[in-house]
């Protein structure tokens, strides 16, 4: 008899960033997702934004998706193509595969679990472990700062670290590449990241200028959504051209590569809906001889770059992954070595949220999405 899913439950953590990542972004929130079926299993998954609209994914589980699930059968794929095209009327993506993501990575986790195996080993892993290039959230870091942080990374044995740029005078971000190039020295990787704050204008005068400092790849220097500007872009960089963690669906990175307008795509996935559309996006870059590198979340990213036919990066933000956050009640599932990243087998994707995060002052929203529910029970906890 096929199982058929009988519940979904969310439980939203926020928690204060070790390392501020500015006076925007001081903390992560994630939407913890349990998914039961009528044979007794169940699957635990999540949801994540860094700054907007925790409250808003958390509403679309519990009063759009978790109904609309019961009674399917607990498959990833066919769900999601089901719960997509239920969700579209509110948005192909953003928010709706933000929430998307909670099922299906629940879903994956419960697959792997029944099947006794982590999701590394269920999909098939083809990576004994993958590089991970240090990165910071870092453009408020005075000089001193960002050269210390820039240490650090020396001394874990990165080969290659990504730092933000994007200050009002573009002499302050050439002192900051300099003095990054310094440290690092010429073998290292040098990436930097203007996170959408440039035009097309000012991208060409920042090229011009912070070129000769032998960079990897420039990312996101512009609006994500102006693909026109993009293909100019590409058309006339001396530098390889990466983005894609504010594109949200196969069809929009689709658009980037057919238009030529990107060198490396870097979905991250959690904002494109989980790990169904993730792998579909990759196996189109790959199609299309683009180079993926995953965006940020990696005790998930790197068990799945451990699964990709082609060796990528994993993107590491210093002290900001979930175990250091304090959210996890088991070790992190992923284990980084020498800057190198491999997995612990962990059935599922061996993730254990906390009940109550407590490494550092934290807050933690609980409720329930439970149909069978008289109303949800909302508690707020300190610790």
């Amino acid at each position: 008899m096929t199982a058929r899913i009988t519940g979904l439950t969310t439980r939203l953590i926020t928690v204060p960033l070790l390392r501020s990542w500015g006076a925007e972004a001081p903390e992560n929130h994630v939407i913890v997702t349990e998914l039961t079926t009528d044979d007794g299993g169940v699957g635990h998954g999540f949801s994540w934004t860094p700054t907007i609209g925790p409250q808003a994914v958390k509403a679309l589980l519990d009063h759009d998706i978790a109904p609309f699930i019961l009674g399917l059968e607990p498959n990833p794929e066919t769900v999601w193509d089901q719960l997509w095209k239920r969700l579209h009327e509110a948005g192909g993506g953003g928010l709706t595969t933000i929430a998307m993501a909670g099922v299906d990575l629940a879903l994956w986790d419960l697959k792997a679990r029944q099947s006794d195996t982590s999701v590394t080993a269920l999909l098939g892993q083809r990576q004994e472990s993958v590089d991970v290039y240090g990165s910071g959230v870092n453009l408020h870091y005075s000089l001193e700062q960002l050269v210390e942080q820039a240490q650090r990374w020396v001394a874990a044995g990165h080969k290659a670290v990504k730092i933000k740029v994007g200050k009002p005078e573009l002499r302050e971000d050439a002192e900051r590449v300099a003095a990054v190039r310094q440290v690092i020295g010429p073998d290292r990787l040098l990436m930097i990241d203007a996170n959408q704050r440039w035009d097309l204008a000012h991208t060409f005068r920042a090229l011009d200028v912070l070129g000769e400092y032998g960079l990897e790849w420039l990312e996101e220097p512009i609006r994500a959504d102006d693909l026109l500007a993009y293909r100019r872009l590409r058309k006339h960089s001396p530098v390889p051209i990466a983005l894609g963690e504010n594109v949200h669906t196969i069809y929009r990175f689709r658009d980037f590569i057919e238009a030529e307008a990107v060198d490396i795509i870097q979905p991250n996935i959690v904002r494109v809906g989980g790990i169904t559309p993730f792998r579909r996006i990759v196996e189109l870059a790959r199609a299309n001889s683009i180079r993926v590198a995953p965006h940020l979340l990696p005790e998930l990213s790197g068990q799945l770059a451990l699964t990709l036919a082609e060796a990528v990066s994993v993107e590491e933000v210093e002290d900001a992954s979930f175990e250091q956050l304090g959210i996890l009640a088991e070790p992190s599932p992923i284990r980084i070595r020498n800057s190198r990243l491999c997995s612990v087998g962990r059935p599922g994707l061996g993730f254990d949220f906390a009940a109550n995060p407590t490494a550092h002052e934290s807050s933690v929203l609980e409720s329930s999405s439970d149909p069978e529910s008289k109303g949800n029970h909302i508690e707020y906890s300190n610790s």
